[in-house]
């Protein structure tokens, strides 16, 4: 049984519930621990069609300190009778070009038990906005793009900036048909596999998601293939709901573990002032 969920969201940015009312049902659905990652302020021009930056901007430090205060009430249970262990997280959004303002930003907090890198942007474009953007694209266009994101996947393995590498194929979210046709290519493989090396080469975690079972590629975060590749580097793992609901916390999580298990995985790591441990499952 998976018992950690290392990635959710709270009504600071664009999900819907407390940090409160999600540590509550991480502790109701069986975790032991629970990571807090809100989603970090952005750098301005990265912009999605429904755009939270500004709340987020304004609620950031009210999300530290209600985590923190969250960490310290769970936490300081005997640990025979503590439930949950609350830790403070942030899913960095990696953007190349502003790496001075992530690392002030990541700077500003001393107490961050593990940081998520994740790529969301391609240049300034948030390729996980809208489904009409990839229609758009015809197969070498779509290409070019899974090229461009496996190519800053390893640029933000190799800044070594962060602890876990999020949902490692989210550039599949609205075309996975045209991206498992691309992911057999001898090129795209090679480019996936620099993008793990770097990963592995940096001592982090490879997240697998429960998130795509939501989206519409309707699988799981990453694919079998990348999954192999992974196993055969001996990455470890990370799980994730990428929670934005507290009825999402620890969502399809026995067919994560399942899933995971096929791949020879037995453990999943998680980070307590950035130093990692793991924890079986």
């Amino acid at each position: 049984m998976i018992t950690v969920d290392m990635h959710s969201h709270t009504l600071f940015s664009h999900a819907k519930d407390s940090a409160a009312d999600m540590a509550a049902a991480a502790a109701r659905a069986g975790m032991r621990v629970f990571g807090f990652s809100e989603h970090s302020p952005r750098a301005e021009g990265y912009n999605y069609t429904n755009e939270y930056r500004e709340r987020l901007r304004a609620g950031f430090p009210e999300y530290l300190s209600q985590v923190k205060e969250l960490r310290e009430r769970w936490n300081k249970a005997p640990a025979d009778a503590k439930p949950l262990r609350v830790l403070l997280g942030l899913e960095v959004d990696w953007m190349p070009n502003e790496r001075p303002f992530i690392e002030q930003m990541i700077a500003r907090e001393p107490s961050w038990d593990y940081l998520i890198g994740s790529v969301h942007f391609l240049g300034t474009w948030g390729f996980d906005d809208r489904q009409a953007d990839w229609d758009a694209l015809d197969d070498d266009a779509c290409h070019a793009k899974y090229n461009a994101y496996f190519s800053t996947l390893r640029t933000m393995a190799e800044s070594r900036l962060m602890d876990i590498a999020a949902h490692p194929d989210l550039i599949k979210i609205f075309s996975a048909d045209r991206f498992h046709a691309w992911i057999r290519r001898p090129e795209a493989l090679r480019l996936i596999e620099d993008a793990l090396k770097a990963i592995k080469e940096s001592g982090m975690a490879m997240e697998v998601s429960a998130a795509g079972l939501r989206k519409p590629c309707a699988e799981i975060y990453p694919c079998p293939i990348i999954m192999q590749m992974a196993a055969d580097m001996g990455i470890p793992i990370s799980f994730a709901s990428d929670s934005h609901c507290v009825e999402q916390v620890g969502w399809k999580f026995d067919e994560l573990a399942a899933y995971a298990r096929s791949f020879g995985y037995a453990s999943s790591r998680y980070y307590v002032g950035r130093r990692p441990f793991d924890q079986p499952f």
